[in-house]
């Protein structure tokens, strides 16, 4: 079950995703050679100035009756009453694995997930990760294709570091189910 509603959440961002503004390259569901995981969605903006590093989440509307918020508790992610502060934690570690494999500081990828399901108070939490140097970014669904093309760089047309970003990506990171 839990795999079948990851699945339905990584449909619906895939045609979120489709709706950015020209000039985004969006790959959907990628290997890290010699790791277990697999990223649900690497996007580059048409500046080309980073990686968006993109993880679907599909928590719970609801909880024992009771409207289940995603919300910052003493510092953690919550979706209602479930700490939900390790998955994370574990996400910026993928994330940093991918910067690691792409050969490029960690600095220039952006961890990003977005939740479906779960309505995510204000819209977006920014959570800091002490393994992490950079902020992971909780979404609401309604909210990510504003955020992303909001960004710098998120608009306009495609630059060369773009096309470099992407050819990278594409020689690095195979399709997940393909690597060896």
């Amino acid at each position: 079950m839990r795999q079948e509603q990851g699945s339905l959440g990584e449909q619906q961002t895939a045609a979120l995703l489709a709706r950015l503004p020209a000039g985004w390259t969006v790959f959907h569901d990628l290997a890290v050679p010699g790791r277990r995981f697999n990223l649900d969605h690497v996007l580059i903006p048409p500046s080309g100035a980073g990686v968006v590093v993109l993880d679907s989440k599909k928590w719970r509307r609801s909880w024992q009756g009771r409207p289940c918020v995603t919300t910052l508790v003493r510092g953690r992610v919550h979706c209602g009453p479930q700490n939900r502060h390790d998955q994370i934690i574990k996400f910026a570690g993928y994330v940093s694995g991918t910067a690691a494999a792409l050969g490029v500081p960690a600095g220039m990828l952006m961890p990003v997930i977005v939740v479906h399901g779960s309505p995510v108070a204000g819209g977006r939490l920014d959570v800091a990760v002490p393994e992490w140097e950079r902020t992971v970014h909780v979404l609401a669904a309604d909210g990510l294709v504003d955020v992303l093309a909001g960004m710098p760089g998120g608009r306009g047309p495609v630059q060369p570091a773009a096309v470099a970003l992407a050819d990278r990506v594409r020689r690095t990171l195979p399709q997940y189910g393909s690597a060896a």
